[in-house]
């Protein structure tokens, strides 16, 4: 096997930077750029929220060395968490929070047991790309983490984001 058969095999998840549709016609055509993607993680057992780059390969601080089980009653005693799939576009007035979506996810340390949907992560980070702001599901006090850390991570992406971001996380 050659060199760069074995990378092809080591790397089957590419994330291309550049623009998919520039007329190249090869590698990566129609491949969806994740760049202006991020996750941020909201605790709100902690009263925190966070970037954490690693969630794009679900490899965040809260997902690490645990197993993930697809029902959330085998994680009964879980603690919750949200990844929050922020999506920035640039618009006449500057770069803007284009779409939010929260996705569950509970953490049992104590068994090395966590439940999240994959499903679900995939529907809302797509969404989220696609403009969608959905965190209607999420608690209270979460969506109060996210809006405060939104407005005060980048307070011009918040003052160019649209009014129904605005409406959905108020101060």
């Amino acid at each position: 096997m050659s060199e760069q058969d074995k990378k092809k095999k080591s790397n089957p998840f590419t994330i291309m930077k550049d623009d998919s549709t520039d007329g190249h016609g090869g590698y990566g055509v129609g491949s969806i750029s994740l760049e202006n993607i991020s996750p941020v993680i909201i605790d709100p057992n902690e009263d925190r929220a966070f970037v954490d780059m690693g969630a794009m390969h679900a490899r965040s601080e809260v997902e690490r060395r645990v197993k993930f089980l697809p029902h959330k009653e085998e994680v009964p005693n879980g603690k919750l968490y949200w990844i929050v799939w922020v999506t920035v576009e640039r618009g006449e007035n500057g770069p803007y929070y284009h779409g939010v979506a929260g996705s569950e996810i509970r953490v049992d340390r104590s068994i090395k047991r966590a439940y999240k949907s994959m499903p679900e992560h995939v529907n809302h980070m797509d969404k989220s790309m696609k403009g969608h702001f959905i965190v209607d599901h999420m608690d209270e006090k979460s969506r109060k983490l996210l809006g405060d850390f939104l407005r005060k991570y980048k307070p011009e992406f918040w003052e160019n984001s649209p009014d129904e971001l605005k409406q959905v996380l108020p101060e």
